[in-house]
């Protein structure tokens, strides 16, 4: 019961020890969030870019060869994978337990398309850190970028190439059982 002799009404919203409706304390929480957000962008866009030129020229020992391996190499496998493990997201999102398995997937998708994201951020990048990145895979990774575009663009061609085949098999599985079940005319 309350002072005023009635009991306390469920619609009213429930009030926190400090004297403050709770959906103040949410908005708190998530400006401050954004707030801090918002400084770990602006922190790691100035250091990402440049850290990843550095790693990628330690890679490369300036030579073009080792420029387009690599760059081959990061690119195929960090567009691959990611798109191997949206794709089974995608396909266990409905079955049972498949919501935490897709989250799952979708996480381990966007940490393996780190790489690319990352040399993305230098290609696009328009700061102070993207241009001295650039200036790094310019002269100590040459050949990396164009590599990783190349790399990007073959693991989607073999990504394709791989749907096909996988719906073009079940395809003729479905028709032979298909023509198996059907009875068979007699003239």
């Amino acid at each position: 019961m309350t002072v005023e002799g009635g009991f306390p009404s469920e619609s009213t919203p429930a009030a926190t020890t400090t004297g403050r409706p709770s959906w103040i304390n949410k908005a708190i929480v998530v400006a401050v969030a954004v707030v801090a957000l918002v400084i770990a962008y602006l922190v790691l866009s100035a250091f990402l870019p440049r850290w990843w030129s550095i790693r990628v020229a330690n890679l490369s020992d300036q030579a073009f060869s080792k420029g387009i391996f690599w760059g081959l190499v990061f690119g195929i496998l960090s567009t691959l994978v990611p798109l191997l493990f949206f794709t089974a997201a995608w396909r266990v999102r409905k079955k049972r337990g498949g919501k935490v398995t897709a989250i799952v997937s979708i996480v381990l998708a966007v940490a393996a398309a780190v790489p690319n994201l990352l040399t993305l951020s230098i290609v696009l990048g328009s700061s102070n850190a993207a241009h001295a990145g650039e200036r790094t895979l310019d002269t100590e990774a040459p050949g990396f970028r164009g590599a990783t575009a190349l790399g990007a663009i073959i693991a989607v061609v073999l990504f394709a190439a791989l749907v096909f085949l996988i719906v073009r098999g079940r395809r003729r599985r479905a028709q032979k059982r298909s023509a198996a079940q059907a009875p068979s005319p007699q003239g």
